[in-house]
């Protein structure tokens, strides 16, 4: 009989149960008792719901308090120097400063797991690097649940993904894949730990052995399962997000007992999979989509589900292609959802629905869950022949865009002198990245004017007064550069998407980013064209306040469509260009309005990128030409910024560059400014404003701090390109926390410019 299973479950709780107990946590209102007891509850009701739904198999381990990488790093015992951890069990100040950092210790480096925008702690390694089981979290989950009568799969990061997506901190430390033989033992002792306490599978989450390239990534592999493969429990080894390709040979050779592949993300890799996968080994197959918000096409995922089948006659399951924790958790909590548009959707709990549907359909014929499937059908057929999925005139614009829409009238050195004179700032000039704190007053009064307690006239007084009151906060603290603070926005993408056709919104479509920030993602579901303007009322409202320079504030194509549920019935590359033609038009308007400095933010292009190299040229040439379509409508005068977070910069730099944006800023303190070196080395000729104080971490930097960050960044750069700025936007931190910070800052540029 072909089972049903998952591979993880969103952890953060239907009501958003999780961020409550944690942000309580960290306020001090709430003790370590109550937030374990929290987590505790979100598991039972999440293995019991499972359960409910009809799925066979499982997973324990998949809840997180704040992210799965740094789970495995506290599991290890691989807590970096400096948080005072001196062996032994692991305890919650110490797992959540790794996170967030200390008044002591800056936070560990943050970035995004893989093509998607949930981000993990990156592991930190080095030479005299040790190992050790420090956390029993994985065998008293499997306990817990058992206790319930809920047998459960562990589920864990593998060690060479773990080790692979690390990063050495120490120069006599090559390559993180050097210490597999000092990790190994402690991954053994923990599956030991797991057959003592009666389990019999462990899923082994792989992702990397997909993109593995090297022959030192491939001998890992084979190391590492020659080890783990004797350890008494069945192992079904997880990829997602991108087809074996080249490694299917390496997969079927590794002594574990199952595989996952993702179908989802390549469906073209079955067949191989299937004549060179041992039929001793079970298949999992991921045909419901966990990454992505659309309802699965039950009679196509029926039809590969039976060909794999009909094979071999190998054990088979049937399984999301990922994680579901990308996935909102119920569709059922969406009572204003246009009631056509919802009928084409799933969150994870119907996900879960859609796996036992195909699995009994597979066990038991279609006619055993007929309805279901016409459902699915009629579903299907409705979204394809929806009126409201074409718009003729977005398809007439694009095909109408010139060679010239894509770039600036002048190249850069033209336009820096021409900006220079016009903007006349100073060297080290100083701004922030765009937001301002979304204080206790600020979401109580977007919270009343959305429902309706709140009047439009009354809402745009209280707007008008937060947006004075941080323009006059940045004067007195010195800034050179200023920004409206963004009060009228909830989301960076969602803004513009509300503003947008084509987009739809969910009330409560939560996924995870990261720790407690959870993001509402909206849904683009047709041809998208911008209606009117969306932000130009309040940069130039701002801009009538001061006489210093304000800059606009947009997200950027690449980005709104990374970081929303796009539709998959066209190219992403066509979805983008419609984007990057709508931004277009604002920052047309923007310009028009007396607005000299626009910032696009781009914080998804890295994310974006193909996971395997041979395909990233074809997604960066349209990705950076979407960005120059957005940008390139504006006077020689005008500065186009750009901002960029948590990201590898070393193998885009030349399509960075190519984006031709005058300056751009970019997450550079957590890395102790090491991410430059990419800047430097490619000796990028345009500005650049590095990050010197992490925002997302409660700690303030002092003067000095920042100071010695700056005297790194005139090391690779010249003074004149280097802007003075925080790492991100500044909407999650307080007022409190923000304006000594900010004081630091500038005092440190100013001692810069007399350096």
């Amino acid at each position: 009989m072909i089972q049903s299973a998952n591979l993880g479950f969103p952890r953060i709780g239907a009501a958003r149960d999780l961020k409550k107990a944690l942000e309580a946590y960290w306020r001090q209102e709430i003790s370590p008792k109550d937030l374990i007891s929290t987590g505790k509850t979100l598991r039972a009701h999440h293995w019991q719901l499972q359960q409910s739904k009809g799925v066979d198999v499982i997973p324990c381990g998949d809840f997180s308090f704040y992210d799965q990488i740094l789970d495995m790093t506290a599991t290890l015992g691989a807590v970096p120097a400096r948080f005072g951890h001196t062996g032994g069990h692991v305890s919650l100040d110490t797992y959540f400063a790794m996170a967030r950092g200390s008044k002591s210790a800056p936070a560990m480096e943050m970035t995004k797991w893989f093509d998607t925008n949930y981000h993990y702690i990156v592991p930190e390694f080095t030479a005299d690097q040790r190992f050790s089981l420090s956390s029993t979290r994985l065998v008293d989950e499997y306990k817990e649940a058992l206790a319930q009568g809920i047998h459960t799969r562990p589920v864990i990061i593998g060690p060479v993904t773990y080790l692979t997506l690390g990063k050495s901190k120490d120069a006599a430390l090559g390559d993180p894949l050097d210490l597999l033989d000092r990790i190994l033992p402690v991954y053994a002792d923990l599956l030991q730990s797991l057959v003592d306490a009666g389990a019999d599978w462990v899923q082994i989450d792989e992702p990397v052995l997909a993109l593995a390239e090297t022959d030192k990534q491939r001998q890992a592999f084979e190391q590492a399962y020659a080890r783990l493969g004797k350890c008494g429990l069945k192992i079904l080894l997880a990829t997602y997000f991108e087809g074996l390709g080249d490694n299917t040979a390496l997969a079927s050779r590794l002594p574990v007992h199952g595989l996952h592949i993702d179908l989802v993300r390549a469906p073209d890799q079955l067949p191989a999979c299937l004549s060179v996968i041992s039929k001793d080994k079970l298949l999992s197959l991921g045909l419901v989509d966990g990454r992505n918000i659309w309802r699965t096409d039950l009679d196509k995922a029926l039809a590969v589900l039976a060909k794999a089948a009909a094979f071999d006659g190998r054990a088979l399951q049937v399984a999301p292609s990922c994680s579901l924790i990308h996935s909102p958790v119920d569709l059922e909590n969406e009572t204003k959802l246009d009631p056509e548009l919802k009928s084409w959707l799933a969150f994870a709990t119907q996900k879960l629905e859609e796996v036992s549907l195909l699995t009994r359909a597979a066990n038991h014929g279609r006619d055993h869950v007929a309805s279901a499937f016409d459902d699915s059908a009629a579903a299907a057929e409705s979204r394809r022949t929806s009126a409201r999925i074409h718009n003729p005139l977005v398809d007439d614009r694009m095909q109408n865009t010139l060679p010239s829409d894509f770039r600036r009238a002048s190249k850069y050195e033209t336009r820096r002198a021409a900006q220079r004179a016009a903007l006349d700032l100073p060297l080290y000039p100083t701004t922030t990245i765009g937001s301002f704190p979304q204080t206790k007053e600020v979401r109580q009064a977007r919270a009343a004017f959305k429902r309706g307690d709140l009047t439009a006239k009354a809402y745009d007084a209280f707007l008008e007064a937060e947006t004075r009151e941080a323009v006059r906060r940045q004067e007195a603290l010195g800034l050179d550069v200023l920004v409206h603070g963004e009060f009228e926005r909830n989301d960076m993408v969602e803004y513009f998407g509300e503003q947008l056709a084509g987009f739809a919104f969910t009330k409560s479509g939560w996924v995870q980013s990261y720790g407690s920030r959870y993001v509402k993602p909206p849904i683009i579901y047709g041809d998208v064209s911008r209606p009117e303007p969306m932000t130009v009322k309040w940069s130039a409202y701002a801009q009538s306040l001061t006489q210093k320079p304000m800059k606009g504030m947009l997200t950027g194509p690449v980005t709104i469509l990374q970081w929303s549920f796009v539709r998959d019935d066209q190219p992403r590359s066509e979805t983008c260009e419609q984007i990057a033609l709508a931004i277009r038009d604002e920052v047309t308007d923007l310009e028009a309005a007396g607005i000299r400095l626009i910032q696009i933010d781009e914080p998804a292009l890295r994310e974006g990128l193909p996971l395997r190299k041979a395909d990233h040229a074809g997604y960066l040439e349209w990705a950076v030409n979407c960005f120059r379509l957005a940008s390139s409508s504006v006077a020689d005068t005008t500065q186009i910024h750009t901002h960029m977070c948590y990201s590898e910069f070393n193998d885009i730099i030349a399509d960075v560059a190519s984006l031709d944006a005058d300056v751009i800023s970019i997450e550079t303190s957590r890395s102790d400014m090491e991410l430059l070196a990419a800047f430097e080395e490619f000796a990028y000729p345009n500005e650049i404003g590095p990050g010197v104080y992490d925002i997302h971490s409660p700690r303030t930097p002092d003067k000095a701090e920042m100071t010695a960050l700056l005297r790194k960044a005139t090391e690779r750069l010249a003074p004149d390109q280097i802007w003075v700025n925080p790492d991100c936007g500044l909407k999650t931190r307080s007022w409190a926390e923000v304006t000594p910070a900010l004081e630091n800052m500038v005092a440190a540029a100013r001692d810069a410019r007399s350096a």
